[in-house]
């Protein structure tokens, strides 16, 4: 009932914290409009918002593992409590880009240091809980807009960022009751270092090639979505039913996924998925109508939804239990680099190259990162089971039973 207690209250908080940049992205028109912000220096509140949060993903996660994990996720939510309330009342460029910062600190600090504790609290399931961290993530992110749209026009713009402030303080006290296994501060001090380290673990650098190919897909895919619908005379309804209906699945079937990587093992699923999602994305090249790519992306969802969980708990299977946050954040601060690189490079593609050319060269940049992943991961290849229990492993190999 405790292992249940910890991941409940960590997937509501990773919702909430993810629920802010969902009201964030979908209120940068209302900022635009009231306050004559232009659309350049919005791009640049998002975008600030990516670095700091790769920054701290990079530089502050390994901290979680030296008995600090529990202290990490608090000064994380109070610095994104922080970035909310300027957020709400912010009216220019410079105090948005603050806040932006700000949020992207507290979410880049919080987020590996929970899956550090949701995974440490039952190595057992961890494929299942992963999964619900994923699920509540994407979750969160969805309502957002919904939050938004409820709020904005009764009660004017600061309105939803207050509301999710106010939510992640009544969930505060949770954060604090609830136990969390920290690490053994009297043994070896492992978590001193940054987590380059563990790239000498070459399923480590495996799990980090399906990881870069997630985010090129996803970062390509939320690029040009609006974007191609629209050039193809598709109605906007279909549009915004698109997103929603691509989430769905991840929230429904997130903790399946999970379960299945750990099952069946993270780097064959995950492989079978993002091969199958590289097609997906040579498909969107090639159709001749919004329509045609709306129901094709209502089965790339479900694909998504059963796999995409394959590469945290692959990260989280062959890295020693005293590395874990350190690990999960070198994953999450590369993930967020390439979503920012991938947007851009996208929307350049598309602008001067066509859409054809955009989603095969996602695609293809893909199938190299699975390859690259196949190559590096060795006899880890067959995974499956629960992650090692041990600290005693040498960090050139992956701590993993193969069977």
């Amino acid at each position: 009932m405790r292992q249940r207690g910890v991941v409940f209250v960590f997937s509501l908080l990773t919702a909430l914290l993810a629920s802010g940049y969902g009201v964030m992205f979908t209120m940068l028109d209302n900022f635009r409009d009231s306050y004559g912000i232009s659309a350049a220096a919005l791009g640049a509140v998002v975008a600030v918002g990516f670095f700091s949060s790769f920054l701290a993903q990079v530089l502050l996660a390994p901290l979680a593992d030296r008995g600090h994990a529990r202290r990490l996720v608090l000064i994380g939510i109070a610095a994104n409590l922080a970035g909310l309330v300027t957020m709400s009342f912010g009216k220019s460029t410079l105090v948005l880009v603050l806040a932006r910062v700000t949020m992207g600190i507290g979410a880049g600090m919080a987020q590996p240091a929970i899956r550090r504790i949701v995974i440490l609290a039952d190595p057992e399931h961890l494929g299942t809980n992963v999964g619900r961290l994923l699920a509540a993530d994407v979750a969160g992110f969805a309502a957002g807009p919904v939050v938004a749209a409820v709020l904005v026009g009764p009660f004017g713009i600061p309105a939803p960022f207050l509301v999710i402030a106010v939510a992640t303080l009544v969930c505060l006290p949770l954060v604090v009751s609830t136990h969390v296994e920290e690490a053994d501060t009297a043994g070896p001090d492992t978590g001193t270092r940054f987590a380059f380290d563990l790239l000498r673990i070459r399923p480590y650098r495996a799990a980090l090639c399906f990881g870069v190919a997630i985010f090129v897909m996803m970062s390509t895919f939320d690029a040009l979505w609006v974007l191609v619908l629209d050039d193809l005379d598709t109605a906007e309804w279909i549009a915004n039913l698109g997103i929603v209906a691509f989430a769905a699945p991840l929230v429904f079937f997130g903790a399946v996924g999970g379960r299945l990587a750990q099952r069946v093992g993270p780097f064959r699923l995950g492989t079978v998925g993002l091969l199958v999602g590289a097609g997906f994305m040579l498909l969107y090249g090639q159709l001749s109508s919004g329509l045609a790519i709306f129901v094709v992306s209502l089965v790339h969802s479900m694909n998504d939804a059963l796999t995409i969980s394959s590469t945290p708990v692959a990260v989280g299977m062959v890295t020693p239990p005293d590395r874990q946050a350190g690990a999960q954040g070198l994953l999450g601060g590369v993930q967020t680099l390439v979503g920012g690189i991938g947007a851009i490079s996208a929307g350049w593609l598309y602008q001067h190259h066509g859409r054809a050319t955009a989603y095969t060269v996602a695609a293809g940049a893909m199938v190299t990162m699975v390859v690259l992943a196949r190559l590096f991961v060795g006899p880890a290849w067959g995974l499956r089971g629960s992650p090692a229990a041990t600290d005693d492993v040498d960090p050139a190999t992956a701590p993993v039973t193969v069977q």
